[in-house]
Formats: structure tokens, C-alpha cells, sequence
């Protein structure tokens, strides 16, 4: 992990939204009225994707892919002006919570200011021509950080939004050298101590292949010498393979344990169940209590927890980058009640120090999630299909209350009852 890295981040929940598509009116000012309800599901970043102009050669779709960015120094008219934004991130501290925004530097519009201006900064085919590096990123083209001046401008850019905000979450940071993040890391220090830093690693799969064919992507070992927390999606490919039924929960599980035993203590995975670029989980999962149990465990697992603009609804239908497709907040079924019981749980329970151990039972698909700390033991069971079972536990024999309803649930023998619902338990 970075040097300073705050351990507190661990116990920490981030609520991703798309400006675009939150609000039928699609702004910054729009967002301020729901903030509230936000920061009653025990959320304390609020994370904006890209807020820039859109380039307009190579959209994609009607309006284009906020990753496909005009100019960075610039507010998208389409949401407001600067003053909405500031604006907004002054109504989000007001409601204690702090803003991230995202930092897409690994490439820019066709037609961006930064290409206009400077083309030799831009990655360019054999022919000449500026290109992109990945075949189907097809609005957009790639920079090239063998330039220092780049690496000045895009410092400075950094500098101007960190005077506002409280965090970056850095697109694609992998392709983007450690090395660069790390000087950005210590300039952006000077001008907002304590500003988090969020990389979006890749998939364990398509790093490796992006390495075999010698394109630069850093590993997420290196990534955390530059970054507070990074994506989780070296195992996600093992997760996303368990919902398919193609492995045991075992699997899964081992990796989160391996990860446990890995990295340092303090270390911090970026969870989740569905992001702007994930199916929406409830569409995978579309039994209610599976899904429930699938929640719980995301919570309990180690690291910050990420939830996306109307999981909190159940949604099934993941909204589009490239058009207006506002979330329908009237559709779903509403899990803010037990979100915001987890989050009340990993604020006073869960800690960077913790021992974490991680149990399969693949005969029930059920998880068992044990944290260990000076403070006592906390227990989650979630049962990822739903089922009553039989579940051993390594706690004393006694009556424990379950911290997500209140429940009294009793262990006798070394064993308990789930009834199918999660179930979070503290012993002292």
C-alpha cells in the first residue's frame, strides 16, 4: 500500500453514480435533493463518473462515453456549469460524506484539446495515424507517457481538481506507469493531504495477455506502491465463474484467503457486485434472499465496499454509457434497510488489523466470513442460494443476537440453524 494510505478506508463504503443517468434531468444540481437518502445507506465517498466534455468524433452511441473525454480541465455543459459542480461537492461535505471523481488518463477523444494542441503526446500506428491499443475502445485514442511535458500537464490538471475534491478514481490505471502515478501521488500531497487514490486494476486474464504481447500493465503488487485501493478483479473472473455454476464457492473463497495471506494487513480491495462496466448483480442473482446473503457477503468481505447508482433497488437493468437512460428508481425491491445495517456493521465492527478467514460449505453454497481482532470475533453466515441448513461454526456454544434484525441465534454443539437468511454475529 501507499506509505500514508489511512487503514479507516477498509471500513469504508463508496456510492458510484453517472451524472447523466441518476436523475431524469441528468445534472449536478439534480443530485444535491437525493444525497440525503445516500448518506442514509452509511455512505462516505460519493464517487462521479467522468464529469468532462465528451468528444464528439467516434461517439459511441447518442451522446457518447464519458470515457471518451474532450478536455480535462473543462466541466460537461451538459450536467452545469462549475459553479453546479462546486456546488454539489459542497452539498455532498455538507452531508458528511467526500467526493471522488474519476481521472481517465490513459486516453482522450480523437478530438480532444490535448491531441489538437500536442499530437506528438499520442500513441500513433506504423502509419502514422493516432490509435487506440485495445480493438473495440474504438472512441478513443491511446496517450504516450514517454513524454515528460505530458507527464507535467496532467500533474497540473490533478492539482486543479484536487483543490475540490477528496479523491480519484483512475480509469484503466495499469496501462498508466506506476511510476508516473507515483510522482502525481506526491504533488497532489502538497495540495490536498490525504487525498484518496482508487485504481481501476484489469482482470487477472487480460493483464497477462496485455503483458505477453508486450504492452505495458502493471501488476496490482505495483499498482498498490502508487494507490490506496485497487479493483478487486483479480478474482473476479473466479467469482463471476461460481455464479455461473462452473465452480465451487470453495474457489472463490480460497483466492479471497490467498489475497488474505498475500498482501500486507493493511491492504485494501475495492468490493463490489456490479459497476458501470458489470451486469447488474440482480439480473445474475435474481432470487431475493440469494441476493441478500450475496450483499452481506460483500460487506463483510475485506476491503472498501463500492455500490452502484440503484443496486440499493435490486435493478437488473444496467443503464448505458452512451445515451440518456435514467435509473428507474421506482422499479426493483428495496434493499436500503439491510445496506444500511451493513454499513452500520463495517463502521463499528470491522478493522484494518482484523484476521480474516474465509470457509466454504459447498454442499449449501453457504459462506462463513470470520474476523478475528483485539476487540472480539464477528461471524458472518450467508447462504448464497437461500437455503435453510445446518451450519458449523467455530464459536462457543451460547446465544448470539444477529446484528443485521436482531435475532437471537443460538449455537449448540459447534453448530447453528440458518434459517436461509445472512446472519452476522459478535462475540466479545
Amino acid at each position: 500500500m501507499a506509505c500514508d494510505t489511512d487503514p479507516i478506508l477498509q471500513r469504508q463504503v463508496i456510492y458510484s453514480l453517472f451524472v447523466r443517468n441518476h436523475t431524469t434531468e441528468g445534472t449536478f444540481a439534480a443530485v444535491i435533493d437525493d444525497l440525503p437518502r445516500i448518506r442514509a445507506l452509511g455512505c462516505d465517498f460519493i464517487w462521479l463518473l467522468p464529469i468532462h466534455p465528451i468528444g464528439r468524433r467516434a461517439r459511441k452511441g447518442s451522446l457518447g462515453s464519458p470515457y471518451a473525454i474532450r478536455d480535462y480541465r473543462a466541466i460537461n455543459p451538459e450536467h452545469g456549469t462549475l459553479g453546479d459542480f462546486e456546488a454539489l461537492v459542497g452539498a455532498i461535505h455538507a452531508q458528511g460524506m467526500k467526493v471522488m471523481i474519476d481521472v481517465v488518463y490513459n486516453h482522450t477523444s480523437p478530438d480532444s484539446v490535448l491531441f489538437a494542441a500536442h499530437p506528438e503526446w499520442f500513441y500513433h500506428r506504423a502509419n502514422g495515424r493516432p490509435a487506440n491499443r485495445v480493438g473495440d475502445w474504438s472512441d478513443v485514442i491511446d496517450l504516450d507517457y514517454a513524454h515528460e511535458d505530458l507527464w507535467d500537464y496532467q500533474i497540473e490538471t490533478l492539482c486543479q481538481w484536487a483543490r475540490l475534491v477528496d479523491g480519484f478514481r483512475c480509469d484503466v490505471a495499469s496501462f498508466v506507469p506506476m511510476a508516473f502515478w507515483e510522482r502525481a501521488r506526491r504533488a497532489v500531497e502538497r495540495v490536498h493531504p490525504g487525498l484518496v487514490w482508487l485504481a481501476e486494476t484489469v482482470h487477472r486474464s487480460f493483464g497477462s495477455a496485455c503483458r505477453r504481447a508486450g504492452r505495458y500493465c502493471a501488476t496490482d503488487g505495483e499498482a498498490f506502491g502508487a494507490f490506496d485501493m485497487e479493483y478487486a478483479y483479480d478474482v473476479q473472473e473466479a467469482f463471476e465463474r461460481h455464479l455461473a455454476g462452473a465452480i465451487p464457492l470453495s474457489c472463490y473463497l480460497d483466492l479471497l484467503d490467498f489475497q488474505e495471506n498475500a498482501y500486507p494487513r493493511t491492504y485494501d480491495k475495492l468490493r463490489f457486485l456490479e459497476n458501470h462496466d458489470v451486469e447488474r448483480i440482480a439480473a445474475r442473482v435474481p432470487d431475493p434472499r440469494a441476493l441478500r446473503n450475496l450483499t452481506t457477503l460483500l460487506y463483510l468481505t475485506k476491503g472498501t465496499t463500492l455500490v452502484y447508482a440503484g443496486q440499493e433497488r435490486a435493478l437488473s437493468h444496467l443503464p448505458s454509457l452512451f445515451d440518456r437512460d435514467p435509473v428507474d428508481w421506482t422499479a426493483g425491491s428495496d434493499l436500503s434497510g439491510l445496506m444500511r445495517a451493513l454499513a452500520d456493521i463495517k463502521h463499528g465492527y470491522l478493522g484494518a488489523q482484523d484476521q480474516v478467514c474465509y470457509r466454504a460449505d459447498d454442499a449449501h453454497d453457504m459462506a462463513i466470513v470470520d474476523h478475528r481482532s483485539e476487540d472480539g470475533r464477528l461471524v458472518g453466515i450467508c447462504s448464497l442460494k437461500g437455503e435453510a441448513a445446518k451450519v458449523e461454526v467455530d464459536m462457543p456454544d451460547g446465544r448470539y443476537r444477529n446484528l443485521i434484525d436482531g435475532g437471537i441465534v443460538t449455537v449448540a454443539d459447534g453448530s447453528l440453524a440458518c434459517t436461509g437468511d445472512p446472519l452476522v454475529l459478535h462475540a466479545p
